[in-house]
Order: structure tokens, then C-alpha cells, then sequence
């Protein structure tokens, strides 16, 4: 399981649901990370931490639009093969309670779509919090902060053609599937939360838009 759905709230068909917007992360593996081909993270584990803003979205008749969600998770060995995963949610604090729940189905992988299929990878669930989150799209720059337990920065690398944006091309492991990731480093990252910390620069990172239905 990944995030648990609202204390007390009733469980309902699940109705059809769409969200999309702009995507980033960064990780503590070297540029290009071998996790996105099922390789082995360059350091035996993995220190992640994932990035959504909702540009427009729906759960049925629950409008998301505009809202934010972040993660952080740490996997200690192969992402694919394991051991499994420990993973931390938080939310915008600008959800109201309809709005937590439908996120909460969505990232759980219990409203289906893709994180259905990554939900049997996560041993460990964190849970959720609701902060504020500040998210930022600068033209090859996003970043994002929680204030005192989450700040990152990352920057596209240059390619060839200093006009185009250097991608990896149908990665076997992204969490924005149908969408090539941009190739990019961290400018600054900083994490303490659940017992977790880390502090790095310089290392993989990736952006691009995303989708999720079901």
C-alpha cells in the first residue's frame, strides 16, 4: 500500500478519474539513473524524492486542478526485484477533505491505473501529511519546498543542439509512463522526515508532463 485513504471515510465505487501536469524528481544515483532500465542504483540504494503538480484533474465530479503532491521514498537495493521500498506522501494543504481522499485512491493504487502496478513494490508506508508545498516551473528549472522538510531544485542538462532538450527515450522504470524524461541534474536537494535525511547536489534528475487515468 501507498498512502491510506481518510480515517472514517466510506468506501465507494471507485468513478473514473483523469489527472495531468508537470512532473519532476531526483535521486541520489548518478545522471542517468540505472533504476529507470531495472538496473542496480549506483550507490545500492536509492534516495528518491518525486514531484506533481495537477495542472487539471478530476475524480469523478471532484475537480484537482492546481493542487500539488510530493514524495519521498527510499529503496534499499534493486527498485524492480527489491527488498521492497519505504515511501512518504504529503499533500497540499489546499485539498479539502473530498480532494485528500481522491489523492489518496489515486496514489494508493487503489482507484487502479499506475500506481496499481507499483503499490506491490512499497513494503513500508510512511503515510501522509498535509503542508504546504510551493512548486515552480522556470523554463528547464523546476523546484519545489516544503518548509523545514523538503527543498529541491533541478536543472535540464544541455544536449547537442543547445535548442532541444536531451531525453531518454521509453525508460523501462519512470513514474510518468508514455512521457520520455528529460535529462537533468539537481541544483540542491535537501530531506528530513520519518527518520530519513539526506543532502545532495549534482545528481540524476528528471522532468517532464504526466498523466494518470483509470
Amino acid at each position: 500500500m501507498l498512502p491510506q485513504t481518510r480515517e472514517g471515510s466510506i468506501p465507494m465505487a471507485t468513478p473514473s478519474w483523469n489527472i495531468k501536469g508537470d512532473y519532476f524528481e531526483t535521486c541520489t544515483c548518478e545522471s542517468t539513473c540505472p533504476c529507470s532500465f531495472l538496473a542496480d542504483p549506483d550507490e545500492g540504494h536509492c534516495d528518491l524524492n518525486l514531484a506533481w503538480h495537477i495542472r487539471e484533474g478530476h475524480f469523478g465530479s471532484i475537480s484537482l486542478d492546481g493542487l500539488n503532491v510530493a514524495s519521498a521514498v527510499h529503496t534499499p537495493g534493486n527498485m524492480a526485484t527489491g527488498p521492497k521500498w519505504r515511501a512518504a506522501f504529503y499533500f497540499d494543504e489546499r485539498a479539502s477533505a473530498e480532494q485528500q481522499d481522491a489523492l489518496a485512491q489515486i496514489f494508493s493504487g487503489q482507484a487502479g491505473g499506475f500506481w496499481a502496478q507499483i503499490a506491490p513494490l512499497v513494503g513500508e508506508n510512511l503515510g501522509i501529511k498535509r503542508v504546504p508545498i510551493e512548486f515552480e516551473v522556470d523554463g528547464r528549472r523546476r523546484s519545489l519546498r516544503i518548509p523545514d522538510t523538503l527543498e529541491f531544485e533541478i536543472e535540464a542538462v544541455p544536449g547537442g543542439d543547445p535548442e532541444k532538450e536531451a531525453k531518454v527515450v521509453n525508460p523501462a522504470l519512470y513514474a510518468a509512463p508514455g512521457f520520455d524524461p528529460v535529462i537533468s541534474r539537481s541544483v540542491r536537494r535537501s530531506y528530513t522526515d520519518h527518520g530519513m535525511r539526506w543532502e545532495d547536489s549534482g545528481r540524476n534528475a528528471f522532468y517532464s508532463d504526466f498523466e494518470y487515468s483509470a
